[in-house]
């Protein structure tokens, strides 16, 4: 009996063993492809970047640091060159090499590579040896090695075998092989993918560096519904929570098993509007489009009352804003920059009679479902607030996936959209979001097609000017220009609190990126 005992206890601390190996998370989407350039979207760089690496990363404070690169310098202006790190090989053994790099770079400025706007402001990429790249950019980059913490390395002789050396067209849903099936450098690989069910990772046991975590299996399962998450994560059924509900967070505060990662994201989300067509989609107005009137889009602005939205819809978990970029270190924390436009309904009533719409229009309101904090809410709250000066908004929510793929096409009247990540300079804000609809990724994110010829002229001027100072001032005249054209309607930089059982151990970043290799699950 005394032997049976003993058998059972060491067979139950082996399961616990191996319980604590695997970090079971969820959050509310889903990665929208595995091809790493198709889409510029949070959670789904999040996902590819456990997989696939950069020639430069961001530490814990979000500093770049070495990667697939060991050390660079810069030749002049227009010029850097690279040193690659030696005995690296992707998941599937081949070597990691300087062709990589060049191969990687070439397709990510693709049309349909969603960071081609970046890519392409890195300049050309030429192989000087096997482990040696050098980088000769079109003009001076002030933000380079952000930028090239963009590009993920994909191996050059996979893809062109599998037929994957073109970046999937996910606008035009492609199935591609390269959005279900992996080949990086990273410190996780890919062991199964079902999308909107259940996405599997496992150890690299072949990883170049150091993974400080005793994880050997990451099992990520969407759950959409706030409340269904919550009790997941209450059930002990998942180990942690990327996006828990902000009406959830004091009882998950007051849970002794559960605990609370506070911290502000680099985020802002704000409502884009359609200018581009001369008459408005989805809309009762016929032979016109009313957001191409300044008066009518200052309207929409005076009619939102942030600051409701603020203490009832987010429970304080947000800060209102009146810049369009994701933190206010982009802005010079400059109070006339971030100042937004008062709440004022008569001022709002005033416009649209001027506008030619006193009985105010309908419309329809783009809006995911399950990508921000709360974001159809939000919709929600804004179609109620509009209703205030007789504009009828209709909310059509989907998922991100849906979403994305609309909004791609321009297939929209107005958006609710979110922008951020680890780069706090508003260069990668300018050059996708302000300027006009180009080339080479220029305008890619302007989904609302506006064209306005005075801030392209000066956000373009700010992507290359070499002084600082002069610079600064440049980039204060486009946040000047895009707040009073209304370009946009800022609404708030987003906090993203994490919950996580209280065995498990995360690092949070202020660009809502969950590092594997840096999390532990204590027995």
């Amino acid at each position: 009996m005394k032997r049976l005992i003993y058998f059972g206890l060491v067979l139950a601390s082996m399961l616990t063993a191996a319980q604590a190996q695997t970090l079971r998370w969820a959050a509310a989407g889903d990665p929208l492809t595995l091809d790493p350039f198709a889409q510029n979207e949070s959670l789904t760089n999040v996902f590819n970047g456990q997989i696939y690496e950069f020639l430069v990363a961001r530490d814990k404070q979000l500093n770049i640091v070495p990667q697939l690169a060991t050390e660079w310098k810069q030749n002049g202006p227009l010029k850097w060159t690279f040193k690659l790190r030696p005995n690296v090989k992707f998941h599937d053994g081949r070597p990691f090499t300087a062709d990589d790099v060049v191969f990687s770079l070439n397709r990510a400025r693709q049309p349909t590579s969603q960071i081609a706007a970046y890519a392409n402001a890195i300049g050309e990429a030429r192989k000087i040896d096997d482990l040696t790249v050098e980088f000769n950019l079109p003009r001076f980059n002030p933000v380079f090695l952000q930028h090239l913490n963009t590009v993920y390395i994909l191996s050059k002789g996979w893809a062109e075998e599998h037929k994957a050396a073109k970046t999937q067209d996910f606008a035009s849903k492609e199935e591609a092989y390269a959005a279900f099936h992996t080949n990086g450098t990273g410190p996780w690989m890919l062991v199964s993918r079902e999308p909107d069910v259940k996405t599997v990772l496992k150890r690299n046991p072949n990883y170049w560096s150091r993974i400080d975590s005793n994880l050997q299996q990451v099992v990520y399962t969407p759950i959409k519904s706030d409340p269904t998450r919550t009790a997941a994560l209450l059930s002990g059924e998942i180990d942690f929570l990327l996006d828990p509900s902000p009406r959830d967070l004091e009882r998950l505060r007051a849970t002794p098993q559960v605990k609370v990662i506070d911290g502000p994201e680099n985020r802002v989300l704000y409502i884009g509007l359609d200018q581009g067509r001369d008459e408005l989609l989805y809309s009762n107005v016929k032979g016109k489009n009313p957001f191409k009137d300044l008066r009518v889009r200052k309207a929409l602005y005076h009619a939102i009352d942030i600051e409701t939205i603020k203490t009832r819809l987010m429970n304080g978990q947000a800060i209102p804003t009146g810049a369009l970029v994701p933190s206010p270190l982009g802005s010079f924390n400059d109070p006339e920059i971030e100042k937004r436009l008062p709440f004022d309904l008569s001022a709002a009533k005033k416009l649209l009679a001027e506008a030619g719409y006193p009985n105010g229009f309908e419309f329809t309101l783009d809006c995911p479902n399950n990508r921000y904090v709360n974001d159809e809410r939000i919709c929600q709250a804004l179609a109620a607030q509009w209703a205030k000066v007789n504009i009828k908004t209709r909310v059509n929510a989907q998922p991100k996936a849906l979403f994305f793929a609309k909004l791609d096409k321009l297939d929209t009247s107005a958006y609710l959209f979110g922008w951020g990540g680890s780069i706090t300079d508003p260069e990668t804000t300018f050059t996708p979001i302000y300027r006009n609809r180009g080339e080479k990724g220029v305008g890619e994110y302007n989904r609302g097609n506006f064209k306005d010829d005075e801030l392209d002229a000066l956000a373009a001027a700010s992507s290359k000017e070499v002084d600082p100072e002069k610079r600064k001032a440049l980039i204060k005249q486009v946040f000047k220009r895009h707040n009073e054209q209304v370009h946009h309607i800022p609404l708030h930089r987003q906090f993203i609190p994490w919950a996580a059982r209280t065995n498990v151990d995360v690092v949070h970043r202020a660009d809502n990126w969950l590092e594997l290799r840096w999390v532990t699950v204590k027995p």
